[in-house]
């Protein structure tokens, strides 16, 4: 979440839209390669209470 702010801010303080796709690319980069391999190694090793914490969490937020 703060690289996320951190790419957003500097794509404002440079007044470039490229950033804005560039920060979306990094959210999309970080679900794919990160947070849901991530999501299945816990979900083997906690098994249905990672499922219940999934559901009282969000991901980003």
């Amino acid at each position: 979440m703060a690289l996320l702010l951190v790419l957003l801010g500097f794509g404002l303080y440079l007044g470039n839209a490229f950033n804005t796709l560039v920060a979306a690319g990094f959210v999309a980069y970080m679900n794919r390669f990160q947070i849901i391999p991530e999501e299945r190694i816990l979900f083997d090793k906690f098994g249905k209470e990672y499922k219940t914490y999934l559901t009282a969490t969000r991901r980003w937020f």
